[in-house]
């Protein structure tokens, strides 16, 4: 079905609208779980957010589901980053850096956290994109190993490897922000 849209069956859009709905509802439900009761960016909102920003990407050749899904990440990153970068705007705070796993875990200024994270995968991607990709896709996307290296069109051991290298760069760039004051 993603093929066919990709070649523009408008049929298959509407075919695929609920399935992908859902699959971005639970990718959704996952980033928010963490959030603050009453938090301003509610699930169903993110989910409209990404689901209408995919729709736009009308040239996109979909390769599988798994690229679907990736690229379903990097866009729902991107929507809570920028809530995020506007929250701490209005706030008027700096931005903490903090570790990768305090950035996955409940409390805390989950807002401020997304930003560092981010912050911190802009740097990774701009040496060695393919790490910020496993990251972007397993941490956001939530894709197993096999659908990040089929879309990545690497081996499932080069994932592995380049998930452990990135998130221990990650956790010494994020640690190093605290301890520097940043």
């Amino acid at each position: 079905m993603l093929r066919a849209w990709s070649d523009g069956d408008t049929s298959a859009l509407e075919r695929l609208t609920p399935i992908v709905y859902d699959e971005l509802h639970r990718l959704a439900r996952r980033y928010m779980r963490g959030e603050r009761p009453g938090h301003s960016l509610q699930t169903t909102a993110l989910v409209n957010e990404a689901y209408l920003r995919l729709v736009d990407y009308e040239r996109m050749q979909w390769q599988n589901r798994a690229h679907f899904f990736a690229v379903s990440a990097q866009v729902m990153r991107r929507i809570l980053v920028e809530h995020a970068r506007r929250h701490n705007l209005k706030r008027g705070g700096d931005v903490p850096h903090v570790s990768l796993e305090e950035a996955a875990l409940v409390g805390g200024n989950r807002a401020a956290d997304l930003v560092a994270l981010d912050d911190a995968m802009n740097t990774l991607a701009q040496f060695d994109s393919r790490k910020a990709q496993v990251v972007e896709m397993r941490f956001f996307g939530g894709l197993n190993v096999d659908e990040t290296a089929d879309v990545l069109k690497v081996s499932p051991a080069t994932v592995m490897r380049d998930w452990s290298t990135a998130k221990a760069w990650l956790y010494r760039e994020l640690a190093g922000g605290i301890r520097d004051g940043r």
